[in-house]
């Protein structure tokens, strides 16, 4: 079985699909929060196994010897390093053949808070000494395009991300690239960097968004502190304002950053373009 934790989230749903393509239905399962929002996919033949990162009891039997699973990571931040190693303790009882985990580019290395949990679970895989693949995903172009019509009506984008660069990719990218690890050969206990083809700086991506929309769209470049006040003053729970800035000035520092395509070698394709993604933005903008 091809067993899928968070398979209902904005990453999972795509992993699952990109899946269904490629194996049979009744060869998948999904461990989710909550059943219902994956119905259609049991109606499709999908097993529907009910499992809470947060309730280590739920995981006793989502996992059999022999399966491939892939951990997408917690959304609640602060709360992986509780979260994870339920999953990891119970895909090593049951006896996987391979436990991805989609972790955080450069971990490592990168001195981001968000990177801190990711390494954390990353370490507690290799303990577990199953066969592993880190899937270290860069930042999501979405986080970048699904504010565009925001940033179009303010005029601006503010940061602290100087001229540092960023090489987002898709959620589409990132779910392509499991798929091809989890139905392919060869992946055991690789690190793979992945990121966009082409970075971007922030100034860069104003650009292209007044290039596109036609309208006047400049960057602010702000010190941390200021940033994440800005935040708050817009209505940001100051720890979320906190790791936002963090974020950008890691951006400054170059850990959202690679050059290898890693990313596009894997999915036998360029990575989603920053143009291809604005279009794609703003056109369903238009939509709404």
């Amino acid at each position: 079985m091809f067993v899928i934790t968070g398979a209902t989230g904005r990453l999972g749903r795509f992993v699952v699909e990109g899946l269904l393509k490629k194996v049979p239905a009744n060869q998948v399962a999904v461990a989710v929060r909550n059943p219902d929002k994956a119905a259609e996919w049991a109606a499709r033949g999908v097993q529907v196994r009910q499992a809470d990162y947060s309730r280590p009891e739920t995981w006793v039997g989502v996992f059999s010897k022999g399966d491939t699973a892939l951990l997408i990571s917690s959304s609640e931040v602060g709360q992986r390093r509780k979260q994870h190693p339920t999953v990891v303790d119970a895909a090593k009882k049951a006896g996987v053949k391979l436990l991805a985990y989609t972790s955080i580019l450069h971990a490592d290395t990168s001195r981001m808070i968000l990177a801190g949990e990711h390494l954390f679970t990353e370490e507690a895989i290799r303990a577990s000494g199953l066969p592993f693949v880190f899937l270290r995903h860069g930042w999501y172009l979405e986080n970048h395009t699904e504010a565009a019509k925001r940033t179009l009506e303010q005029g601006v984008l503010r940061g602290c991300a100087k001229d540092g660069r960023v090489a987002p990719a898709t959620r589409q990218d990132y779910a392509d690239a499991a798929v091809a690890v989890l139905t392919g050969t060869g992946h055991e206990n690789q690190v793979y960097e992945l990121a966009g083809d082409t970075g971007f700086t922030l100034a860069e991506y104003t650009a292209e968004l007044s290039r596109q929309s036609g309208r006047t769209v400049t960057y602010q470049d702000l010190p941390p502190a200021d940033f994440a006040a800005a935040l708050q003053q817009a209505g940001l729970p100051k720890g979320y304002a906190d790791v936002l800035a963090n974020s950008d000035e890691g951006i400054a520092r170059g850990d959202l950053n690679d050059t290898s395509r890693t990313l596009s070698r894997l999915i036998g394709r360029p990575t989603t373009t920053l143009a291809e993604a604005l279009v794609s933005a703003l056109t369903e903008f238009a939509v709404k």
